[in-house]
């Protein structure tokens, strides 16, 4: 069983060394790959994340998570995260591939479960060793890129497969709550997504919370085990990413780019900053100062 594990995690890596130093796709819906050196700080959108080589470090809200080869994790909502990695040894770079969560299609799988099925038997964004079921699917699954014929048949069952896979592992509860279309996560759902699309904007947790269709102190709790942050820590932390992206693509000072995302004191903005990303606005863009380093920092890892 081991050998069988070791030999499909080698084909794995070495497909998914294909890769560029960004998320790639690969042909296949709602599947991406990547090789990277450095790990950038970004919104992560729903999927399935599982670790070939290498090993990754995020930090969720008040949550520091750490994922080793053969894992895998859960987004289950947009939520906006600063990570590192740490590559497999020199010439072994971090790899991974994706699954994009399309609720419709995990909501296929459980049509005449039975009782609904438990909850999430780890803590959402826990990492889960991966079962030799999943590796094998998997490696199917990437097989198929030089075989688009095929994968138009196939892919879709493969996908299915993962899913179902995952749906009998710890984090299955959360898979199942994704699926369900009033279910919790989807009234966390709609109210991240007006808080994206508004960010900029003062909001009173009330008014989202009645978005979602929730009183206070359920919106509060619900939203945080979604997110590991308060509706305010969420906003702010997508103001800063946002911030630092425009320090670090457009000719902007730092106060100017603490106005253009929403703070009205740019001595508080430099304090947040500077407490999420280890220095003050000016110092950490001077890290990044020929294009290619700033394309490398804004990577999709």
């Amino acid at each position: 069983m081991i050998r069988k594990m070791t030999s499909a995690m080698n084909e794995l890596r070495s497909i998914v060394m294909r890769a560029e130093n960004r998320w790639t796709d690969i042909g296949i819906p709602r599947v991406a790959m990547v090789r990277a050196e450095v790990c950038a700080d970004q919104v992560y959108q729903p999927m399935l994340h599982l670790v070939l080589q290498g090993a990754k470090t995020l930090s969720i809200g008040d949550r520091l998570m750490k994922y080793e080869a053969a894992t895998y994790f859960l987004v289950p909502v947009d939520v906006p995260a600063t990570g590192q990695i740490r590559q497999g040894g020199p010439g072994r770079p971090y790899l991974a591939i994706s699954l994009a969560l399309d609720p419709q299609v995990i909501a296929g799988l459980l049509q005449g479960e039975e009782g609904g099925g438990g909850p999430s038997k780890a803590s959402c964004f826990s990492g889960v060793a991966a079962p030799d079921e999943m590796l094998d699917a998997w490696l199917r699954m990437v097989r198929l890129i030089d075989r688009p014929v095929e994968a138009a048949v196939l892919a879709p069952m493969i996908e299915r497969e993962i899913l179902f896979r995952a749906l009998q592992g710890p984090l299955g509860g959360t898979l199942r709550d994704m699926a369900r279309p009033g279910g919790r996560l989807a009234q966390i759902r709609r109210a991240i997504q007006w808080i994206r699309e508004h960010f900029t904007e003062a909001f009173r947790v009330e008014q989202v919370a009645a978005m979602a269709g929730m009183s206070v102190p359920a919106f509060y709790r619900h939203f945080k085990s979604a997110t590991a942050m308060t509706p305010i820590q969420y906003q702010k932390r997508l103001r800063l990413l946002r911030a630092r992206w425009l320090l670090l693509f457009e000719p902007r000072d730092a106060a100017s780019a603490a106005f253009a995302v929403g703070y009205e004191s740019a001595s508080q903005f430099n304090r947040e900053y500077a407490r999420l990303f280890g220095l003050p606005p000016a110092r950490d863009v001077a890290r990044f100062k020929s294009p290619a380093e700033r394309a490398t920092a804004a990577a999709m890892v």
